[in-house]
């Protein structure tokens, strides 16, 4: 992957906002409508190639093809590996639980996305690469010959398929892990293979301590967490770590977030990982203060840091000389060239959901770009 050689290079966690176009066919297709194959391909296609432009001209570095076919990044993974149907309950997080009427209101407002979350109800395999292949044409068509961008293709790691659809069918949750890891490495070895960086999207490591592990101890919590790990680490044992980075993240919703498991919690765990480079929030106010963690931890000589330096849950702008600092602040920990710039997370997590209004989105990556000019011309001054 390209690092920040020359100066700071900018990308994001990878989803952005679908049209209505797109967020119509999607929920067709996850409600068993019929929909025109070609007229679906030819949306999305259009999709994908305006949302890389909109990157482009918003002087993102390392950019994705938006998720533009995905419903969410974890429940996708139900029309690409068998063992999957039906719905599962839901599970609040625990800082929402504890406020009960914030999150009655959430929910009465639309902000909680309705949409089948699948339950493991038989054995995990690889159903079809269609839909993959798919994404990988529609992606290579958008880029083109264009060499001054690095495309970037997000995927669901085993853990956090376990987070968002629960297993019913495997005797132990190991298990259950390893079949998933096993049935997600043709998809992760297929994105490196066509030439992009692999994305694995990891929440259950934060979100996952206050949501699937909430009545759990700390010392349960990371034991079990480093099992999620090691799953992902075998499904990745083909692949180089400087082709794959992680993304890790405290649930990307407004919420109080006081039940989240803080970084020097998460930051062993997730660096024992084998991706090379790791995403996380870094801007929103409860981390925003973590980056003391990282100058207090011993971070491996091969790891690249990507901190989120512009929110992704709120529609203030953030100056590009507040992004120029929060850049500052990790080159000064780990060195220049191993940072890159980023966002706390995807800005539309769910086909059709987003806190932030689509022109704004742009506004701060392109604020994100201005402000790792800045912070470029100090570090390389």
């Amino acid at each position: 992957m390209k690092i920040s050689s020359e100066r700071i290079l900018t990308t994001h966690v990878g989803s952005l906002p679908r049209s209505k176009a797109v967020t119509d066919m999607v929920f067709a297709h996850e409600n068993g409508d019929y929909i025109d194959p070609d007229q679906f391909q030819h949306i999305l296609s259009d999709a994908v190639k305006s949302v890389v432009q909109k990157q482009k001209h918003a002087q993102v570095d390392i950019i994705s093809d938006g998720e533009m076919s995905k419903i969410s990044y974890a429940t996708y993974i139900k029309d690409r590996i068998t063992g999957f149907e039906g719905d599962s309950p839901r599970r609040a997080p625990s800082d929402l639980e504890e406020f009960p009427g914030f999150l009655e209101r959430q929910a009465k407002s639309g902000g909680t996305p309705d949409y089948k979350r699948p339950c493991c109800t038989g054995p995990i395999a690889v159903k079809s690469m269609q839909p993959l292949q798919e994404d990988l044409d529609n992606f290579a068509a958008a880029i083109g010959d264009d060499n001054n961008v690095e495309g970037f293709m997000n995927a669901a790691s085993p853990g956090v398929i376990a987070l968002f659809q629960p297993n019913a069918h495997y005797s132990s949750q190991d298990d259950y892990l390893e079949a998933l890891a096993e049935a997600m490495r043709p998809e992760y070895e297929a994105i490196v293979k066509a030439g992009y960086i692999l994305q694995l999207d990891s929440p259950d490591l934060g979100l996952g301590r206050h949501m699937m592990y909430k009545d759990k101890p700390d010392s349960d919590y990371q034991k079990l967490a480093h099992g999620h790990v090691e799953a992902l680490n075998h499904a990745l044992r083909n692949i180089s770590a400087d082709k794959v980075r992680m993304h890790i993240c405290w649930g990307n919703y407004e919420g109080p977030h006081h039940h989240d498991a803080p970084m020097d919690l998460v930051l062993p765990i997730a660096l024992n990982a084998k991706p090379q480079a790791l995403l996380f929030e870094n801007s929103n106010p409860r981390h925003a203060h973590e980056w003391t963690v990282f100058a207090e931890t011993i971070i491996p000589d091969d790891k690249i840091l990507i901190p989120g330096v512009i929110d992704s849950t709120t529609n203030f702008v953030e100056h590009p000389e507040l992004i120029a600092q929060r850049i500052e602040r990790f080159a000064n920990i780990i060195g220049r060239e191993r940072v890159i710039a980023g966002s706390d997370c995807g800005f539309s997590t769910f086909a059709g959901f987003g806190a932030v209004d689509e022109d704004i989105v742009y506004a701060k990556l392109n604020a994100m770009a201005e402000g790792a000019e800045i912070a470029s011309k100090r570090l390389w001054s």
